[in-house]
């Protein structure tokens, strides 16, 4: 099926705004100002709805009967497997497997692909501006396999080094961990150009999407990546689903990470024969309303356009970060020139946690902490930020509302 064409007309986040009901909610009296887009974004009532119907309608086990509830549960289970296929450009919906977010996807590599190809003396490279998620899987594959963790610094704006790369890829590097879109500071990192130099000493590249699938028009072949790990919840689709791609060679290749039923071809009380991917990923029930409810968020974004929603999101960006740099006492960290999804900042004498507490109190919604990346802040010489990330129902009216939330506090902390 081919990829619908990409739309590039402006998008209207007011009008898009009455389509998510959580943002009708009201907090001590304001009305919500939700910036904590890069955790968990709101629902879409199309997408809730799809879920309930699922429930309702549709509720049976995947691949398993033959009944007709089953049936209406396969189709549209798999329906959603290739509307993932297309949204990423994937060759095949064999290259798709359902997981339960990002952290799940890298693990799985780690173990799947990490256990069985990773020896002593080898090198994966990560660099400081990694999540959690994609720094502690292969901290820990290091430990059990004795090869050796190469990081790429970052500079003082908080890009990659890119005179780093060449200490970190060598003969014996076999994997590149990345992020896409930084979670903590906003880069973008330029993947294709780190998947070629990758791929010219022979490594494979896993990308952390998390922060980029539902900002960027994202197609895992032009990237050149070999792994692309994103989570349904920061796509304005339900919790718990995520997905994991990978080239269909290397995940035929693979063996399965956890076992059980859904994952086999055939057992005997001695021997079993393992499923094609992506089954032999998706062992047990799976999260049928998930992967039915991700795959309505996609048609809703596909719907809207992904450079219509980069470039609204972008422009949010940049101008939050012009007009709160203004402000006096407060620090922007993180300043690269290209940069998406979030504006981190500290105020002097102000712990970041009681700015994030106040702000709450006048109905303004940011998270304060390391962000699950403790490197990237540690780099940066602060403690905890306040970061405000935007979606695609964010208005410069919610900017003026954290501006003005952001001078009430400092008048609060002052008395």
């Amino acid at each position: 099926m081919a990829a619908p064409p990409r739309r590039t007309t402006a998008l209207d986040p007011e009008r898009l705004r009455a389509d998510f009901p959580a943002l009708d909610e009201r907090i001590q009296g304001h009305e919500l100002v939700y910036l904590d887009n890069a955790a968990m974004t709101q629902v879409p009532s199309v997408v809730l709805e799809a879920i309930l119907t699922s429930y309702r309608r549709e509720h049976a086990n995947v691949h398993r009967s033959a009944h007709t509830l089953s049936g209406r549960a396969t189709e549209a289970y798999e329906g959603a497997r290739e509307r993932v296929r297309r949204f990423f450009g994937a060759a095949s919906s064999d290259e798709i497997v359902f997981v339960r977010g990002t952290t799940e996807a890298i693990n799985l590599v780690a173990h799947a692909w990490g256990d069985h190809h990773i020896q002593a003396g080898d090198v994966i490279v990560a660099t400081a501006m990694e999540h959690h998620s994609n720094l502690v899987p292969w901290q820990e594959l290091c430990r059990r396999t004795g090869a050796t963790l190469c990081v790429v610094p970052l500079d003082a704006a908080g890009n990659l080094q890119t005179n780093a790369w060449a200490s970190c890829l060598t003969s014996r590097t076999k994997l590149v961990a990345v992020t896409h879109v930084s979670n903590a500071v906003g880069t973008i990192n330029p993947i294709r150009q780190i998947a070629s130099f990758a791929h010219d000493v022979g490594a494979l590249v896993l990308v952390d999407g998390a922060q980029s699938a539902a900002r960027l028009p994202v197609d895992v072949q032009a990237l050149g990546c070999d792994f692309y790990a994103c989570s349904g919840h920061k796509m304005y689709g339900p919790s718990g689903i995520g997905v994991l791609y990978g080239r269909r060679d290397l995940l035929h290749a693979m063996p399965p990470w956890q076992t059980g039923g859904g994952m086999v071809r055939s057992v005997t009380l001695r021997t079993t024969t393992m499923a094609d991917p992506p089954q032999r990923f998706e062992a047990g029930t799976p999260n049928v309303a998930g992967a039915i409810g991700l795959g309505v968020a996609i048609e809703y974004l596909e719907a809207i356009g992904m450079m219509a929603i980069e470039a609204h999101e972008r422009n949010l960006v940049r101008d939050a970060t012009d007009r709160l740099s203004r402000i006096a006492g407060l620090k922007i960290v993180g300043s690269a020139p290209d940069k998406l999804a979030v504006c981190a900042f500290v105020i002097a004498g102000i712990h970041a946690h009681d700015l994030c507490t106040v702000l709450d109190q006048q109905g303004v919604a940011v998270r304060a902490g390391h962000h699950c990346a403790q490197p990237v802040i540690e780099h940066f010489g602060v403690g905890p930020t306040v970061r405000a990330s935007f979606g695609l129902y964010n208005t410069e009216r919610d900017i003026d509302r954290l501006i003005e939330a952001v001078e009430r506090s400092k008048e609060v902390f002052a008395r």
